[in-house]
């Protein structure tokens, strides 16, 4: 059976290096490389904890892009400082040298590139803003025939965004971080005809990083995986936390274990609202990952990270 061809596009926060870490030992999936969008993280230190990542693994092959995009509204210096963290964690220093390779290109010409040359249409997984695919698309309009999928977290649906009013003026609540930064090139690629899949808050609402877990994964430290998933986790625990980027990208090993749901919406750009992935009559198709199994969730990824 061949294997999905996966393309990766996440922007450096800690739950987005766990899910890259979730896809690289995922047996059905092909990676043809992994872009860093410079939003929820520093670039420099995400591009280098993102290859320290991979030559944990032993995923040597993988190639690294850093995106050159700049969005709208950045997020906090607060959240954009895990990046130096996860960097300077232990378990990723023990070597003096980084073997993954980081491409000279940029993640979009990158992005172009791989889609352009690849065997089958692709599926985008990001984690992140969806800048680097408008800008690819831009670049290159015709890429659109050899994307299959865009597995994409974020939006909100029929929940309140996570992007606090009371610290982003000019916001009313609607949107979720991801839609925010950028609202215009999530709204560019609205208005394409790719087929996309969003992983919401309203589903990974329901999904909570728990202290149960963490210790679950503590009990499994003797595995390099387990333990640096555990370190991240610890990072985050003492705030709302949940699994964003994690959940979403389990969909491509386990679809089974999730209900979708279509929705016709619109990404609202400016305003108060700008960002709102808002429910609309009429509007653009997608499809909406709307409840998961949380328990079989839960032992994929205890399971997947015992290595």
């Amino acid at each position: 059976m061949s294997k999905q061809l996966v393309l990766m596009d996440h922007d450096g926060g800690v739950d987005d290096y766990l899910a890259t870490m979730l896809l690289m030992t995922m047996d059905c999936i092909e990676c043809l490389g992994i872009i860093i969008t410079p939003a929820d993280c520093y670039v420099q230190p995400a591009v280098s904890a993102t290859r320290k990542i991979l030559d944990l693994i032993g995923c040597f092959d993988i190639p690294v892009a850093e995106s050159t995009v700049r969005g709208i509204n950045p997020f906090p210096s607060l959240y954009r400082r895990d990046s130096f963290i996860v960097d300077h964690l232990p378990i990723l220093n023990e070597s003096e040298t980084i073997r993954t390779p980081l491409v000279a290109e940029t993640g979009q010409e990158f992005m172009v590139r791989v889609l352009a040359q690849a065997s089958e249409p692709v599926t985008l997984m990001v984690t992140g803003p969806l800048t680097t695919v408008a800008a690819a698309l831009d670049k290159a309009p015709e890429i659109e025939a050899k994307i299959k999928q865009i597995v994409w977290m974020g939006g909100a649906l029929n929940v309140s965004g996570n992007v606090e009013k009371s610290l982003e003026a000019g916001q009313d609540g609607s949107a979720e971080w991801n839609a925010y930064w950028d609202p215009l090139a999530a709204e560019r690629v609205w208005q394409t005809q790719i087929g996309i899949l969003m992983c919401p808050l309203d589903l990974t609402n329901q999904v909570p990083v728990t202290s149960e877990l963490v210790q679950q994964l503590g009990k499994q430290r003797r595995y390099p995986l387990s333990d640096l998933a555990g370190q991240c986790y610890a990072l985050v625990i003492p705030q709302d936390y949940y699994f964003w980027d994690v959940l979403a990208t389990a969909y491509l090993a386990h679809p089974e274990f999730y209900q979708l749901r279509e929705w016709e919406t619109m990404i609202v750009t400016t305003g108060l609202s700008q960002g709102r992935t808002k429910i609309v009559s009429g509007g653009r198709k997608i499809q909406a990952m709307d409840r998961v199994d949380v328990s079989s969730f839960s032992t994929y990824i205890l399971q997947q990270w015992a290595r």
